[in-house]
């Protein structure tokens, strides 16, 4: 008699894409670009999911100003909060405040599997899954449990930055997800007074790297007091409209985040990742 073979990711019924935004380090604002791709896709009139499986730093109920617990269905379902348009689910709607969650692997991956399986998330066009910084157990158990359509590097242009951003570019194609492209955050600052643009954190490392590694640069999103400022207060930058003076690089990068994806679905429609 056979052992029973492995299953292998399976796909979520009435998600067409599922687009996972990582990165080598924290602290490039990974989740204020997964957020704000999120709104502004809904903003065009797709059907938008976003999945905050950043379990240590769970900041999206914060950038999105919501902070209610999800309702349970009787059949123990999770209808996920939504928010400017998008479904949304986060484990800090499940725990609150500054009270850390110090998990290990198997719970981890636990709570990965319910977020995706047991949450009634119907039809979506667009899936964005924000993880957590660095190459650990939940990318690896959300690669496990759902074919990703491929994985999207933020980085900003400063080396250190960059340097771990490769890894993270590694870690993806060694476990065979389709990488979209990299963008680059906190691209520049323009000055309010000169409008000159400062390259505070160095200039071009992003294009480079995506020229090196054979990847779509995604666009350059600019350092922005006010992008800050409106994650802060709950109400992402991009619900003041694509021809914000703020907005432009985040719905810019939103469009070119569409296209690279419609090419890698077209290049590999039935592709089913497995992981042994």
């Amino acid at each position: 008699m056979q052992p029973p073979q492995a299953q292998g990711p399976q796909p979520l019924p009435g998600v067409e894409t599922i687009v996972a935004i990582g990165s080598g380090k924290g602290g490039v604002g990974k989740t204020t670009v997964a957020v704000n791709l999120a709104v502004a896709m809904a903003r065009m009139g797709y059907r938008v999911a976003l999945l905050d499986a950043d379990v240590y730093g769970p900041n999206v109920p914060l950038m999105l100003g919501a902070s209610e617990a999800p309702r349970v269905l009787p059949d123990n379902r999770i209808v996920p909060l939504e928010k400017f348009g998008i479904k949304v689910i986060s484990v800090g709607f499940l725990n609150p405040g500054d009270k850390p969650l110090i998990w290990r692997g198997p719970m981890l991956h636990s709570i990965i599997k319910q977020f995706l399986g047991q949450v009634d998330w119907g039809q979506i066009d667009y899936m964005v899954v924000d993880l957590p910084p660095g190459t650990g157990d939940v990318a690896i158990s959300l690669i496990q449990t759902v074919p990703l359509t491929g994985a999207i590097v933020v980085t900003t242009p400063s080396d250190v930055s960059l340097q771990d951003a490769r890894k993270a570019i590694e870690m993806f194609r060694q476990v065979k997800v389709d990488i979209v492209g990299l963008v680059e955050n906190m691209s520049f600052f323009v000055c309010p007074h000169c409008h000159t643009e400062i390259d505070i954190f160095s200039k071009g490392g992003g294009e480079s790297t995506a020229k090196q590694f054979g990847l779509s640069f995604l666009g350059r999103i600019e350092l922005d007091p006010d992008i800050r400022k409106s994650g802060d207060s709950g109400n992402p930058i991009v619900i003041a409209g694509e021809q914000s003076e703020h907005a432009k690089s985040l719905y810019a990068f939103a469009r070119a985040v569409i296209a690279r994806v419609q090419e890698v679905k077209a290049a590999a429609p039935e592709r089913v990742i497995q992981i042994r």
